[in-house]
Parts: structure tokens; sequence; C-alpha cells
């Protein structure tokens, strides 16, 4: 599995008026989780997004280099964005060892023309973008390929028909649909008008990667502690 170094520094400032001030000096707040504890960390901006920008939607170890010589192998949970700005909010990493298996998402590509899509002109179905496994870090896989190309229209590809190496467990059901080839529609029906909804106020988006935690961000509760 590729491996990636990125500085960090270990921060000492907390809550939402700290990290505001970090952000300002082109730093990104962000928490390294390992066995129930936690190292409050800080990034340059500019190599962070580096980092996320190359490896999207792959699963990349990640060694994280302080300034003391010290090094944590870690793999990136989830990072949130401001969803109006676009601009990189907080980050979350769990820490790895090489000789503990871990559970993570992993992506799913597809690639080829099915049969069914280009001769049929039938519809390609995504019905699960990744799965869960349960592996060595470095046996991770960066991201899963499932080629399309033999699907005629009413075949599918399920999570039971994956092949991984030795070593990688996947726990997502395997009767579970990757993807499918449906008929075209023979007749649309118009959507009826939707309703006018209330304008909502925009939260930030956060993007998961890796181990399934709970919904409360580390950046929410670095808040509540501020506000006590």
């Amino acid at each position: 599995m590729e491996r990636i170094t990125i500085n960090a520094e270990k921060r000492e400032e907390f809550g939402k008026g700290a990290a505001r001030e970090l952000r300002r000096k082109n730093m990104v707040p962000a928490i390294l989780y390992r066995g129930g504890g936690s190292i409050p960390i800080k990034f340059s901006r500019k190599e962070l997004l580096q980092f996320i920008n190359t490896t999207s939607g792959e699963q990349t170890m990640v060694n994280i280099k302080f300034a003391d010589g010290e090094n944590k192998l870690a793999l990136m949970k989830e990072y949130q964005v401001d969803p109006t700005r676009g601009d990189l909010l907080h980050a979350d990493f769990f820490e790895v060892s090489l000789t503990e298996e871990v559970e993570v998402t992993v992506h799913i590509t597809t690639v080829g023309e099915s049969i069914g899509v280009k001769r049929d002109k039938g519809i390609l179905q995504y019905l699960l973008r990744e799965i869960e496994v349960e592996c060595l870090p470095d046996r991770i896989p960066g991201h899963i390929e499932v080629d399309v190309s033999g699907l005629e229209i009413g075949q599918s590809i399920h999570v039971g028909d994956l092949k991984f190496e030795e070593g990688i467990k996947v726990l997502t059901n395997p009767d579970e649909v990757i993807v499918n080839i449906i008929a075209p529609a023979v007749e649309v029906e118009e959507a009826a008008p939707a309703e006018a909804a209330a304008p909502e106020v925009a939260e930030p988006e956060v993007i998961k990667k890796g181990k399934k935690e709970a919904e409360e961000t580390s950046a929410e509760k670095e808040e509540k502690k501020e506000s006590k």
C-alpha cells in the first residue's frame, strides 16, 4: 500500500475561536485517534490539501511526521469542508499498527462499457459505492475496480462476486448489488413541481474515509468544550 509523509505539529489551541485563528494562519486543526485516546494536531493547509487532492477516493497510509522526529502511521477517517466557501475546516486520522487488523471502507470504481448499455441502450445503475473490509493496514486496497463490460440487461454484480488477496475479509453483505443493467425507460412521466422548502442553514460537509465513527464530529466536540 502506498505511503505518504505529511508534516504535523501537536497543538495546545482548542475551541472554535482557536480553530479560526489557526485557519487564518493557513493551518488546519485535526485529531489523531488511537485506542480510545486522541492527540490534537495541526497541519499546513497547503500540505493537507495536496494530500487530499492526490489521494481522492483512495485509501492511503499516512506517515505523520512531527518536528521532534516522532512518526505515527495513520489513515484518514474524514475531513470537513465549508459547504459554501469550500474551505478545509478540520480533519480526523486514526493511528494504525502494521501488526493489527483494521476495519475500513474502500471505494468502488467501474471499468469498461457494458454490452447492455452499448448494444441494447440499457442503463447502468450504481447501487453501492464502497464496501467494508478488515485486514492489516498494508493490505488495504486503494480502491476496488469492477469490470462491467460483460454485463447485459438484467444482469448485476454483487459484493460476493469480488475477488481479494488472501488476508482481506469482506464485512459487507455478499448479497448486496454493486451495479446492474436495467432496460431503457419507454416513457418518463413529468415530475410534479416540488413545493418550495424553507431555506436551511448550511452545515459543514463531512467527507468520511475509513473507519465508521459516531455522527458527532471532532470539531463539534471542541466547540462544546470551549462553550463550557
